[in-house]
């Protein structure tokens, strides 16, 4: 996630008429103290569990590990840093910092979305799961050694909710009071309505020292290594290139079931480039060890340097489980040439996916339809009856093709330049009112139809090209802008383009997150990734159900109507994805026999092999 990784206003039509649920992970909870928490009341684990079936608990601690930040969280950049603080908009915050930080929780990456304690030992939830109390191991520490407590776990939510990255904020909105009863007893009280997994959010937000904000500006962009409790503190920073993360030896929950057979490097490096070739000839100079591959060309050709040939550097495709997330340009909804959805639907028919992933990606990709795509939360053909019950509600405010089959994107000729869908592109844009004007397509209002691609990394260039001439032949002036990263993260945050390339990771279990992408709130709010600016009533409704869904069940249905709504609004040029992780790795690397299912778990749950590392060279 990139990662990883929002105003709210529901039409009163909307609010009255869609069911509400009640929130059944609390309801599965409340009463008696509980070791772990999870959105439908599921635990794959015992109270008295071991370990993650995951981990090998007798991995090796030692040794490094290095690569590249390959998606991010708050306001975190792939291609630059200049700041340390990444919970909040200002900068471009370091990869890493999360690994310095506790929670109340962690994710078992086996199961859709159970959390298990870590800095709290229990929780218990009040009978209305508006009310949930934490109570926390008095053992937990900050580095400097003083004590981690209620208090502070109180002002980390809060500071998060009030002012911390749209992302954060938007998506614990509903959290009314944070409070601290004595130093092992954190009280959280939720708004009524409030969504169903919002609970297991702020258990896994990260925990700041009071004491040490007290005389800081939380919202500040600084390169001093904040106070922390995680397994790793901060090491080597060099702004913008690198930063080393250093294994805290004494850290205090090593021997806590979640913790064991994880953080096992003695060091963890994040290498940064602006330049995705320049990367790739660092990687095979051995600069860094780690690298996730996205790049389809050079999967198929670039990977024939002596290191692979020697059995020093080794491939492996590992299966992703998870919904694909969502990867496409992104229209920016928000300037009035792109607001009539006929113009956003003609720019989505110049990309000829099919030439594209032909001749340029080795056929590597299958073409994305859907906002969850790779995953049974996709909607496909009519929709079903428990999808019509929530659709039929805001049947006006819905384009008709919502209730047939799913908006998908045509399959081209694979010419690069398909008649017929330029001739489909050219009628929509007359229907919207647009004129030829020589070589020039004009709006209603006179403007020339103009578009910019902001992007700051040239990956995405032999795509974007033909696309361009494909927009050129229908009079539309299109061209691409490539800015530094600094930049591109300023003008994403400020709404500053007219089509970005962006993928957003996708949960197993989407819920009030879900927002940040496509909420009115989030709209209007600079810093959140509704890029597209999606402002509907409708899609707001559907994310209020999403977001309470009571059963896994009613959270498909949900998540298949929502997919319908917003893949009619044609608010994006969907791109592509793959089902699999493509890995290259220098062979210094031991990893667990049965990986989770729903995470790479790297650097987590992996290790440091000596052996390995001497054989190639490398020990």
């Amino acid at each position: 996630m990139r990662a990883t990784r929002r105003g709210l206003v529901l039409g009163s039509l909307a609010a009255a008429a869609l069911p509400r649920f009640a929130p059944t992970a609390a309801r599965a909870a409340e009463g008696d103290e509980r070791h772990g928490l999870s959105s439908f009341g599921e635990l794959k684990y015992p109270k008295d569990f071991e370990r993650f079936a995951y981990v090998n608990p007798l991995a090796p601690k030692g040794g490094r590990f290095s690569g590249q930040l390959a998606s991010t969280i708050g306001n975190q950049s792939l291609g630059t840093f200049d700041t340390l603080n990444i919970y909040v908009l200002r900068g471009a915050g370091a990869a890493g910092m999360n690994l310095t930080f506790d929670s109340l929780m962690v994710r078992a990456l086996d199961e859709p979305d159970a959390i298990y304690g870590l800095v709290a030992r229990a929780v218990t939830v009040s009978p209305d799961g508006l009310t949930y109390t934490f109570t926390l191991r008095p053992q937990a520490r900050f580095r400097d050694g003083s004590r981690l407590t209620a208090k502070d776990a109180a002002f980390s939510l809060t500071i998060l909710r009030d002012r911390g990255h749209p992302e954060i904020a938007e998506t614990i909105r509903d959290m009314s009071e944070a409070r601290a009863e004595g130093d092992e007893r954190l009280v959280v009280t939720f708004a009524p309505g409030r969504a169903r997994d919002l609970p297991l959010t702020i258990a896994q937000l990260p925990i700041f020292s009071a004491a040490y904000y007290a005389g800081r500006d939380f919202e500040a962009s600084s390169l001093e290594p904040p106070l922390g409790s995680g397994p790793y503190r901060v090491g080597a920073v060099d702004p913008g290139r690198s930063i080393g993360l250093e294994r805290v030896a004494d850290y205090w929950a090593a021997d806590l079931p979640v913790c064991i057979g994880q953080n096992n490097f003695d060091s963890i490096r994040y290498e940064y480039f602006r330049d995705r070739t320049v990367a790739f000839e660092a990687f095979k100079s051995g600069a860094f060890t780690y690298r996730e591959e996205f790049t389809s060309r050079v999967w198929a050709t670039g990977y024939d340097f002596p290191a692979v040939a020697e059995g020093r550097v080794v491939r492996d495709e590992v299966p992703d489980a998870r919904p694909s997330g969502t990867q496409g340009w992104w229209i920016n909804g928000r300037r009035a040439k792109f607001q009539d959805p006929r113009v956003r639907e003609a720019i989505g028919l110049c990309f000829d996916f099919e030439w594209s992933n032909k001749n340029l990606m080795y056929g590597a990709y299958r073409r994305t339809a859907s906002f969850f795509e790779n995953s049974d939360l996709k909607a496909t053909g009519m929709p079903s009856p428990g999808e019509l019950a929530l659709l039929e509600h805001l049947r006006d405010r819905l384009p008709a093709e919502v209730f047939g089959d799913p908006v998908t994107p045509p399959v081209s000729d694979g010419s690069g330049q398909d008649r017929a869908l330029l001739k489909r592109a050219d009628a929509l844009l007359r229907e919207a009112g647009c004129v030829r004007s020589g070589n020039e397509l004009r709006l209603p209002s006179g403007e020339a139809l103009t578009l910019e691609f902001l992007d700051d990394d040239p990956v995405f260039q032999p795509v974007t090209q033909p696309f361009i001439r494909n927009l050129a032949l229908l009079g539309i002036k299109a061209s691409s802008r490539m800015v530094d990263p600094s930049q591109y993260q300023a003008r994403l945050k400020d709404f500053d383009f007219d089509l970005t390339a962006r993928r957003y990771g996708g949960g197993v279990t989407p819920g009030a997150d879900l927002r940040d992408l496509y909420g009115s709130r989030a709209a209007a709010t600079p810093g959140s990734n509704n890029l597209s600016g999606i402002a509907d009533p409708a899609v707001d409704a559907l994310l209020t159900v999403l977001a309470g869904a009571e059963s896994r069940a009613a959270l498909t249905t949900a998540c298949r109507a929502l997919d319908r709504v917003l893949r009619a609004g044609r608010h994006w040029v969907p791109m592509w994805y793959a089902d699999k992780h493509r890995l290259a790795l220098w062979d210094v690397y031991g990893r667990p026999a049965n990986p989770p299912k729903y995470d790479l778990a790297a650097p987590a749950t992996w290790w440091f092999d000596a052996e390995k590392a001497r054989r190639i060279g490398r020990g």
